[in-house]
């Protein structure tokens, strides 16, 4: 089968597409055949040599897939092969076939070309996970979502309007990309790089701040982040783009009772990622069945352009998803 193999670890020109063997399922897995995956910042930050993928899943990067159930593994019952479906894998997604957990599966609506749901799993799970599980954001409460057009935030922000849609929600973007995330319904956008984001939020909510924040930028925004936090607010990390370790002052934190949580999504236990996608698809799915929402597309190249879908990722030059098409 074709697949994305590294030469090395470096930039995105050690990304090749090669002939590799096909895998075989295990027990309770399934085989998928790929009609197309996307892009993430994690697959980034593992062709750079720095986050390695959990034991046992394969090297092939790509951490979504949507395509055509192939084969069931020993074990596997409550799906048939020629079903569409989505899901979460913890490697392997660009190539033909990937591995899926059959409790991992979502069937795709059948609105949803693959190129679209190919944008689903990783970007909108994350995003669900972390506002409404991690951060408990309700009705009323004020989130901060730095992340201007990428996957993750673009998600978040039509999360965030569907499920509590008396909530407020501000965003951090580019100079650039202002008016486009003003498009997507938020309330607020604050240009990150000509304006202290801390004290526009301050400004914008009287002084509360905000109660809920997703961050995946880390060290170089955790201040400032604590700044904009409000009284009893949940400040949630899902990412150390600027670096991992920074200073905090306890005594502050304490006096606010204020929260700050750390998440992953990829190396988790493959049952607490089979209760997270069950309690997504029971929530979320619903609104893109109904077409209340979809995924926002960037663009969608071919398999063999990898490395110019990478150098998108990379400048941030993108809006949304960069999808691999392997149609």
């Amino acid at each position: 089968m074709r697949a994305v193999e590294m030469t090395g670890v470096g930039g995105p020109e050690v990304l090749k597409v090669a002939d590799v063997a096909k895998p075989k399922p295990g027990h309770g897995q399934v085989l998928i055949q790929v009609a197309a995956t996307s892009v993430n910042r994690a697959d980034i930050i593992q062709r750079q040599g720095n986050y390695p993928p959990p034991k046992g899943d394969s090297e092939i990067l790509g951490l979504e897939v949507a395509g055509v159930v192939e084969k069931l593994g020993p074990g596997v019952d409550g799906c048939d092969p020629g079903e569409r479906v989505m899901s979460l894998v913890g490697g392997g997604g660009y190539a033909e076939y990937a591995l899926a957990y059959a409790s991992h599966l979502i069937r795709i609506p059948d609105c949803l070309s693959f190129e679209q749901a190919a944008c689903v799993a990783e970007t909108y799970i994350t995003a669900h996970l972390n506002i409404f599980n991690v951060g408990r954001l309700t009705d009323g409460e004020v989130v901060l979502l730095h992340g201007g057009g990428g996957g993750v935030n673009t998600a978040g922000i039509q999360l965030c309007k569907q499920l509590v849609p008396a909530s407020r929600v501000l965003v951090t973007a580019s100079t650039g990309k202002l008016e486009r995330v003003a498009e997507l319904g938020v309330d607020l956008v604050i240009d990150y790089q000509n304006e202290k984001f801390d004290e526009a939020v301050r400004n914008d909510t009287n002084q509360h701040g905000a109660d809920v924040i997703l961050d995946h930028i880390g060290s170089a925004y955790l201040t400032a982040n604590l700044n904009a936090l409000a009284v009893a607010g949940r400040l949630v990390i899902i990412g150390v783009m600027s670096g991992a370790e920074a200073e905090i002052n306890l005594a502050r934190l304490m006096v606010k009772r204020q929260q700050v949580n750390g998440s992953v999504l990829r190396s988790r236990p493959v049952d607490e990622k089979a209760a997270i996608t069950a309690r997504f698809t029971a929530e979320v799915l619903p609104l893109f069945a109904a077409g209340t929402i979809e995924p926002l597309i960037h663009a969608v190249l071919p398999l063999e352009d990898v490395a110019e879908a990478h150098r998108t990722m990379e400048a941030s030059a993108h809006f949304g998803k960069i999808v691999l098409s392997l149609a």
